[in-house]
């Protein structure tokens, strides 16, 4: 017998509309995803700790504990095996680290000059995005994690994506995640691997117990 169709609400705890995006064309039908700012959540939340998993959790719990929603957070690394695994956790604000290396540049763009410059003259250039996203579902916690393996171009390429999409080349491809459009990059990439994860396991969750806020 075919279930009833329930439109469930999940909080996606951020506030970044690329990522936002990313999640909404990705995430099952059954679910609707509002951001931070959709349900007027306008604080900072706080992500310190040292690794992926345990900021994912943080953003989550925080959002979860104090407005009672169901809800998910991601944190991203990218590691480059030529720097020891940096960026890492500190991905997202790379250059900004001890004394600020582009300090009049964007972020994101700091971020990647930064890269490029430390990767000179590396003998290889291996890396890999990966995803943690952390789900807090009526309290119980569950983790799904998404990899991509690729090397950094030696230079930036691409209009479209974000962060360090520009340098970023997956396993088997010639194009930067920047040189994708959104359907492409979705196929493949370590958000949408952890996304396809976070799917899989509610739409396994039956509709009678399910009790999304």
């Amino acid at each position: 017998m075919e279930r009833p169709f329930f439109m469930r609400e999940l909080i996606f705890a951020t506030n970044n509309d690329h990522k936002l995006l990313e999640i909404k064309q990705a995430v099952d039908t059954r679910f609707r995803v509002a951001g931070l700012k959709e349900k007027g959540i306008r604080e900072e939340i706080p992500e310190d700790h040292f690794t992926l998993e345990e900021n994912a959790f943080q953003k989550a719990a925080y959002v979860y504990e104090k407005y009672g929603i169901s809800c998910f957070s991601d944190d991203t690394g990218l590691e480059i095996d030529a720097l020891n695994g940096e960026p890492g956790v500190f991905s997202a604000r790379y250059s900004r680290i001890g004394t600020p290396t582009y300090p009049d540049m964007e972020v994101s763009k700091g971020n990647i000059r930064k890269v490029l410059e430390k990767l000179e003259g590396a003998e290889t250039r291996n890396a890999r995005f990966r995803t943690v996203i952390a789900l807090i579902l009526e309290g119980s916690r569950h983790a799904f994690e998404g990899v991509v393996e690729g090397v950094i171009s030696l230079d930036v390429r691409g209009e479209e994506g974000f962060g360090y999409d520009p340098i970023f080349i997956p396993e088997g491809g010639l194009k930067t995640f920047a040189e994708m459009d959104l359907a492409e990059k979705n196929r493949i990439s370590h958000r949408a691997r952890a996304i396809r994860k976070l799917t899989d396991f509610l739409n396994a969750l039956d509709d009678s117990s399910l009790q999304v806020k």
